[in-house]
């Protein structure tokens, strides 16, 4: 399109140049013949540059001169009436010549853009598709993926264009590889817990059963068993926060004063280490930092942090919740003083239990989850100076998903 519009604009270009030069040659003669009117009297029979002057009677008084283009079966010609005197002095162009250069001119420039237009057509579609040929193939290989067995796709064969987009898609893989790995571990974690306690509740039972026995022996075994049943609301709540969780992924980021928000929820924590004889103490930095984060998530990981801390801590110890900003990471520390933990041992697998407190053993995988979703990542790890652990969230500010963050 544009290529035609440049074109247009060049012929007309060439075309207005050629005849003004045309036009003021006319004017000029016409200025030196009325500054001499001998000259009249020759008729410029031996003249070259004009096919015709003469005097014609101003009919329609003109008072300007004026420029008339006609045109026969043989030639074209280009007219200047000038006024002179009373009459009209007439000069004559022909002007076949001039247009048939600007009629060729326009001939050669529509055989030039018709040939530009092909070529960049045909150079268009050649192009595309060689350069569409790698992304074709990396679109067949992932047409190609076994979902029940995923697995990176190859990436050494595309340009470098396309690298990042390889490297995305195996990212994606990757995460998909990791969540259905976690799925995977929980249902088996959690037909295991709840088997168990069945089984033993089907033992206990049965046992029971074999013969009579006092009424004291059988409420022992239902109060055993309403214990087992208890214990299994517990595990069935917790698979069922995982699937809020997950939920809780999809809520839309809001832009939230983390600071405020952190002293908020620290009010309600204040209650629940009181009612289990336990101090919180909250310092925080900045005294301000707003971003765009989905706020139930947030509450996951830093709710977890603290009730992990306040079950693992002795009566009368005081639980720290602290803040800070470094480098564009907004940390949060839970730091308790309890037992501490085994750093070796993975803290993160679902149903996994240590320590002496009972529990359904999702916590920290959902609190991992939960950071993961946010952009972020958990820590744990033994104090220095005395016993306790450390819990650490570490969000990315200038790095993540949102990019948008205001510092007070």
């Amino acid at each position: 399109m544009l290529i035609v519009i440049f074109s247009v604009m060049l012929y007309h270009y060439i075309k207005i140049t050629i005849f003004e030069n045309i036009v003021q040659s006319l004017t000029i003669e016409a200025k030196n013949i009325s500054a001499k009117p001998e000259i009249i009297n020759l008729e410029y029979k031996d003249s070259k540059s004009f096919d015709l002057i003469k005097i014609v009677p101003n009919d329609d008084n003109l008072t300007r001169a004026e420029f008339v283009s006609t045109k026969d079966d043989n030639a074209t010609y280009l007219t200047l009436y000038y006024p002179y005197k009373n009459d009209l002095l007439v000069l004559t162009k022909n002007t076949s010549e001039y247009s048939s250069i600007v009629d060729q001119i326009l001939v050669d420039i529509l055989i030039i853009n018709a040939t530009a237009i092909f070529l960049i057509l045909f150079y268009a579609l050649f192009l595309s598709r060689m350069l569409l040929a790698p992304l074709r193939s990396f679109c067949l290989k992932l047409g190609e993926l076994n979902e029940r067995f995923l697995q990176e796709v190859e990436t050494d064969e595309l340009p470098v264009e396309f690298k990042p987009l390889g490297d995305g898609v195996n990212r994606l893989i990757g995460r998909i590889l990791t969540f259905v790995q976690y799925q995977k571990e929980l249902f088996i974690g959690a037909a295991h817990e709840l088997k168990t306690p069945l089984a033993v509740m089907k033992t206990k039972n049965e046992v029971t059963l074999i013969k009579e026995r006092d009424s004291q022996k059988y409420i022992e075994a239902l109060k055993n068993n309403n214990e087992a049943i208890n214990q299994m609301n517990k595990m069935i709540s917790s698979i069922l926060e995982i699937g809020r969780q997950e939920g809780a992924q999809f809520e839309q980021p809001v832009m939230t004063d983390i600071i405020a928000y952190i002293n908020e929820i620290g009010n309600n924590f204040l209650i629940l280490a009181k009612g289990d004889d336990r101090n919180i103490k909250i310092n925080l930095r900045p005294h301000s930092l707003k971003i765009m984060i989905q706020p139930t998530l947030f509450l996951h990981v830093l709710q977890n942090f603290v009730q992990n801390a306040i079950k693992f801590s002795p009566k009368e110890a005081t639980i720290e919740i602290n803040s800070t900003l470094i480098n564009g990471e907004f940390i949060v520390r839970v730091i308790d003083e309890g037992i501490g933990i085994d750093e070796s041992k993975d803290l993160f697998a679902p149903f996994k239990r240590y320590g002496n407190s009972s529990g359904a053993g999702l916590g920290l995988f959902l609190a991992k989850g939960a950071a993961q979703a946010l952009g972020g990542n958990i820590e744990l790890r033994n104090r220095t100076d005395r016993s306790g652990t450390i819990a650490t969230f570490i969000l990315p500010i200038r790095n993540n998903k949102y990019k948008k963050d205001k510092f007070i």
